[in-house]
């Protein structure tokens, strides 16, 4: 996520497709995440994938990330700015681009729907994704 020069990358499991056309994706972030603030200030937000065998690096972002924008790192991993402006992940195999659309709270997080300006593969479409299962850790928050 990213608003105006801060940015920040998490964790994130709540991840769905709503809409075909307009192609659009909802994400849940609880309220009192950075990267909410981010989000509900800036207005977009990126999605980038991790590689299966990239797992250890979920447990990098479960926090708020240490952000050098003169070495274009977020936790030491290497990022780029996407069409908005937030970040992507150099490593992920693929990525969405996201300008927010709609924010709908429910409960303790905020379900933002955004449409998916930009998206593509960085690596080999054949590229196993990681999943929620593989990291052995639960959502409870």
């Amino acid at each position: 996520s990213r608003a105006g020069e801060r940015r920040n990358g998490m964790t994130i499991n709540w991840v769905t497709q709503v809409s075909f056309e307009p192609k659009l994706i909802g994400i849940g972030v609880e309220h009192g995440a950075f990267t909410h603030e981010l989000i509900t200030e800036g207005g977009t937000f990126a999605i980038s994938t991790v590689a299966r065998e990239d797992r250890a690096i979920v447990r990098k972002f479960t926090k708020p990330v240490d952000v050098d924008l003169a070495a274009g790192t977020l936790n030491g991993f290497p990022f780029r700015e996407g069409v908005t402006g937030a970040p992507i992940l150099v490593q992920a195999p693929a990525y969405l681009d996201c300008e927010v659309r709609q924010a709908v709270e429910v409960g303790n997080h905020t379900l933002f729907i955004g449409e998916v300006v930009d998206a593509g593969f960085q690596a080999a479409e054949e590229t196993e994704v990681l999943r929620m299962e593989d990291t052995r850790m639960n959502y409870g928050g």
